[in-house]
């Protein structure tokens, strides 16, 4: 193994114990301490509720509260307390739903394993050797080891989706503008979905539907005239769900395979009918995705130069504000970051533009080729019923179930492009704008999706499915 990274592993065993929550909460803390400081919170133990009218949820420590610091997991952050509560934090602070914590992630919401935090890894409590996928892993875990009834997350392109399916728990990405992201540190404004995560598929559709709301707060919020258009499934006993040709990879591994089979298996039980379709411009999902997610990111970042905002270290200069604003950005932002950020403005310049407007020609593409599979129409796009559409998609979340660590870090050293490959099957839903879930089936995730806005019935298959 490559020796640099053998100490990296040496690293995450003796920090086993630092895993999900942020908070006021230092690196070095234990387990234990976690206990102690949510008991502090007054949310008790963890473990389930021992009182059933209490129902815990924590959020992704990029989705602002007043309560705690919101870090985004980077140290250009770590000092930030907010003024206000995010939309999301006070519709649910409105109703029976109890927040006890903030929950570990990837900085700014930039990776696929959990593994790029100013904080520590967050460890997979289903299998301590595997990565709990990223970059929502702190709220998975957190799920999972019954910290919380449900967590809120933030998915760009799988960040909500891919740590459910290695975590072991549902994870929803909504339809892109049914729920507010006023009050969400951005990374990719085009993409940001605040999502659900929880083990329980009733109280992941009732947390969704507290959040479905027009935010004037948010410029991407849809308006109450289009959510009034938007043409839902009527719910039948028998639904028409779509294979793409184009998920089924060489690289899906025998057991995404056999889940994936055995899912099409139990909905044709329940009924449904299942058909392949094919949506060609899925295989240029991934590196459209890049081009537009880096893009946007490398602007949203600027602000965090360390004069104006963010975390301002005393660095001795002697070459003006360019150094310092140079030393203080490399020093404050870890290098996974600092690459989508390098990658983002190269994008962004006078040589590269042409690729960032074939990415939104692309984008496009995806968009019309998915509204055109479904039978219900876009009511974005104007199109028209396709009465020999389908009313869902399916496919497998990720290749596999969640890698070792240690594979992860042999693959990530050879070609830090594999760290965007796990990000495959999540990305065309994201681009899409479509909702999408992440249920589990014997051990993988498999992947529900819907036409635009058609959230609930994606949400009530999943919850068939997992049965």
């Amino acid at each position: 193994m490559n020796r640099l990274l053998l100490p990296l592993l040496r690293t995450i065993t003796r920090k086993r114990s630092v895993r999900y929550f942020t908070d006021d909460i230092a690196p070095n803390r234990t387990t234990t301490d976690y206990n102690s400081i949510i008991t502090k919170l007054g949310t008790g133990r963890s473990g389930p509720s021992t009182d059933p009218s209490v129902v815990r949820y924590m959020v992704k420590d990029n989705i602002a509260t007043t309560r705690g610091k919101t870090t985004a997991a980077s140290k250009t952050l770590s000092t930030y307390n907010s003024p206000f509560n995010s939309t999301v934090v006070d519709l649910l602070d409105s109703q029976e739903y109890k927040l006890i914590g903030k929950t570990n992630l990837d900085e700014f919401g930039m990776g696929s394993a959990n593994m790029n935090s100013y904080y520590a890894f967050v460890m997979n409590p289903s299998n301590s050797s595997t990565v709990a996928g990223g970059s929502s892993g702190g709220s998975a875990a957190a799920v999972y080891a019954d910290y919380c009834e449900f967590a809120l997350g933030t998915d760009t392109g799988g960040s909500v989706r891919l740590p459910a399916a290695y975590c072991q728990v549902a994870g929803f990405k909504p339809t892109y503008g049914r729920i507010s992201r006023w009050g969400v540190v951005p990374y990719a404004q085009t993409l940001d979905t605040v999502g659900i995560l929880t083990k329980d598929l009733e109280l992941m559709k009732k947390v969704y539907q507290a959040l479905d709301k027009f935010d004037e707060k948010d410029p991407t919020s849809l308006p109450e005239q289009v959510r009034s258009k938007i043409v839902k499934t009527t719910r039948r006993e028998r639904l028409v769900v779509g294979v793409p040709e184009e998920f089924i990879l060489l690289e899906l591994s025998d057991l995404a395979r056999e889940a994936l089979q055995g899912a099409l298996v139990r909905l044709q039980k329940l009924g449904h009918e299942v058909r392949s379709v094919s949506i060609k411009s899925i295989k240029k999902a991934l590196p459209a995705y890049y081009t537009l997610a880096t893009a946007e990111a490398a602007s949203n970042l600027a602000r965090y130069d360390g004069l104006r905002y963010g975390h301002n270290t005393d660095i001795e200069v002697e070459s003006g504000a360019s150094e310092l604003l140079f030393k203080n950005r490399s020093s404050h932002f870890l290098e996974e970051v600092g690459q989508r950020i390098i990658l983002g403005n190269y994008t962004l310049s006078s040589d590269s533009g042409d690729h960032y407007l074939r990415a939104t020609e692309l984008r496009e593409e995806l968009c019309r080729e998915f509204s055109s599979a479904f039978k219900n129409p876009h009511v974005l796009l104007q199109d028209k019923q396709n009465d020999n559409g389908v009313d869902l998609i399916i496919g497998t979340t990720a290749l596999s179930s969640a890698p070792s660590i240690r594979e992860y870090l042999e693959q990530t050293e050879k070609n830090m492009i594999n760290e965007y490959a796990n990000d495959v099957l999540t990305v065309p839903a994201s681009l899409a704008g479509i909702p999408a879930a992440s249920v589990q089936f014997k051990g993988i995730g498999i992947q529900l999706m819907g036409q635009f806005g058609d959230d609930e019935l994606v949400l009530d298959v999943a919850q068939e499915l997992s049965k």
